[in-house]
């Protein structure tokens, strides 16, 4: 009877537990909240299999507000998948900006690099293009500086404010190689995503990295390739224009002896011949990319410590945020002054695409009251961090993390006793979390995969991008003999769409 009972305990978990994935899934918030009100250990539960958790689904999907929910509850920000894949990295691939502020105000990992390609976050945001997650992975590295731009393009090399950032930490951070040494830019090269490959050079990534050899990677091209002759073998145009006005040389020579020219001659870029063809005398102005923006690490700082999303409407405010008219203010522009809300100037600087402001330096945000270039936000006076009082009061018998805890001789013959904690808890960060304690009965010993709940018959959260007979075609031949295609026009003209198959999935052979 108590074995009986045991595991109607256990699959009721993983019942609950693939309702809250399938309420993150699919975006329904109040289920996720009736959940996890129940049961806040949920949002640990993971899938049989792809190991994928609430936190990885509703990242993939584009629900920043169920992402919100999860972390408040204690889950942990940079969890893996079986392919080490993060939710920021999922959130990346897919160009859910805003999932990836929520991520990044939360201090999510930017570094974690997955376990089949060794790509970052910032890998999967330059493959696809998505040049807003860009920005906002780098937050913490980008100052809120007026001459930060001219620094990085070495106009200003002893600027006054040349000491307030590391430089080397962003070129280290920008300039991070997967396996085979291929950067982001190599892949926003690739796949002639011009704005993400403008914004990474503007960044500070460099135009001389080059590929290495590495068994593990599809490289028809061949190692010791700079962007330049990802780019020719992609076939943009612009992103080889954008490449050679910011320093890249034409001539250069990979490990095979070939230019970038040759390289897009085997691919038959016909149209790439006049730009490839000879180094450009002169370098054309550069005009900043459209996607910089100053202002964002000081908002991020002052909504990570005082909060972004708890000042919730308030219809007696005196003094409401010009944009939202709901809101308190508690920012203020520095220059103008003007004052805002700090979610409405967290969302005025994560979705700014302008490259130019008629009173500002490149990169700031025109102020939309008065069109001013805002560089900076400041914390307005009596604006303080903002605590909650949370208490746990779910009654629930959740069997899934007690498996390897000491029992407690005092109880025997009685099921887990969930030691409940009052917290106070900041709205922007998981740390401040206490886990549940649980106290297990002394006779018997859980396996703890009665937990992990059905196999996951749920599609992939990575879409392929190829049709089905490249798939095919891909999983019959080995590394080796994908190389050895080079030489026909078939291979040429399919390896670019297998090669973004291998990096998102590892299905390349």
């Amino acid at each position: 009877m108590r074995f009986l009972s045991i595991m109607g305990n256990s699959f009721g978990c993983s019942a609950s537990g693939e309702r809250l994935v399938s309420a993150a899934r699919d975006g329904d918030l109040q289920e996720a909240k009736a959940l996890l009100e129940y049961n806040p250990r949920l949002a640990r539960y993971s899938t049989f299999g792809v190991r994928n958790s609430p936190l990885h689904y509703s990242a993939a999907q584009g629900h920043h507000e169920i992402v919100s929910l999860l972390l408040e509850s204690g889950v942990d920000i940079n969890l893996r998948n079986y392919r080490g894949q993060t939710a920021l990295m999922q959130a990346c691939q897919h160009g859910h900006w805003e999932v990836v502020q929520t991520l990044m105000l939360f201090k999510a990992n930017i570094h974690r690099q997955d376990y089949l390609n060794g790509g970052t976050a910032l890998h999967f945001a330059a493959l696809n293009g998505h040049s807003r997650c860009i920005r906002l992975l780098l937050v913490d590295y980008i100052p809120s500086i007026p001459d930060f731009w001219n620094i990085l393009r070495k106009r200003s090399a002893k600027g006054e404010h040349k000491m307030e950032f590391d430089e080397g930490a962003l070129s280290k951070v920008i300039n991070n190689p997967a396996d085979g040494g291929i950067t982001a830019l190599h892949m926003a090269a690739l796949n002639g995503h011009v704005e993400s490959v403008q914004l990474l050079l503007d960044l500070g990534a460099s135009v001389s990295e080059v590929t290495v050899e590495d068994g593990t990677t599809i490289d028809l091209i061949g190692p010791g390739s700079t962007p330049l002759h990802y780019a020719a073998c992609g076939g943009s145009a612009q992103c080889c224009q954008v490449l050679i006005a910011r320093g890249a040389r034409v001539n250069s020579e990979n490990a095979n002896g070939w230019t970038p020219l040759m390289v897009a001659r085997s691919w038959h870029r016909d149209w790439l011949e006049g730009i490839l063809s000879r180094q450009p005398e002169g370098r054309p102005q550069i005009l900043p990319s459209p996607y910089l923006s100053l202002p964002l690490m000081s908002i991020v700082k002052i909504a990570r410590e005082c909060g972004w999303r708890s000042s919730d409407s308030q219809p007696t405010c005196h003094d409401p945020c010009v944009v939202c008219l709901e809101r308190k203010c508690t920012v203020a522009a520095e220059g103008c002054g003007h004052e805002f809300c700090t979610r409405c100037a967290l969302y005025l600087c994560s979705t700014n695409s302008t490259s130019t402001v008629a009173h500002g330096p490149p990169g700031s945000i025109a102020c939309p009251l008065c069109r001013h270039g805002i560089v900076s936000f400041t914390k307005l006076p009596g604006t303080g961090p903002v605590i909650k009082e949370i208490a746990r009061t779910s009654l629930s018998l959740s069997l899934c993390t007690c498996s390897g805890e000491k029992s407690d001789p005092t109880m025997p013959n009685q099921f887990c006793k969930p030691d409940f904690h009052f917290t106070r808890i900041s709205p922007l960060g998981s740390s401040s979390f206490r886990t549940l304690n649980c106290q297990l009965f002394q006779s018997v010993k859980l396996n703890s995969s009665l937990c992990l709940g059905a196999p996951d018959t749920s599609p992939s959260l990575i879409p392929c991008s190829t049709n089905r007979s490249l798939q095919n075609q891909v999983s019959r031949c080995s590394r080796p003999n994908l190389r050895r295609s080079a030489s026909h026009s078939e291979g040429r003209r399919s390896w670019l769409s297998a090669f973004n198959q291998y990096v998102l999935t590892g299905s390349g052979g």
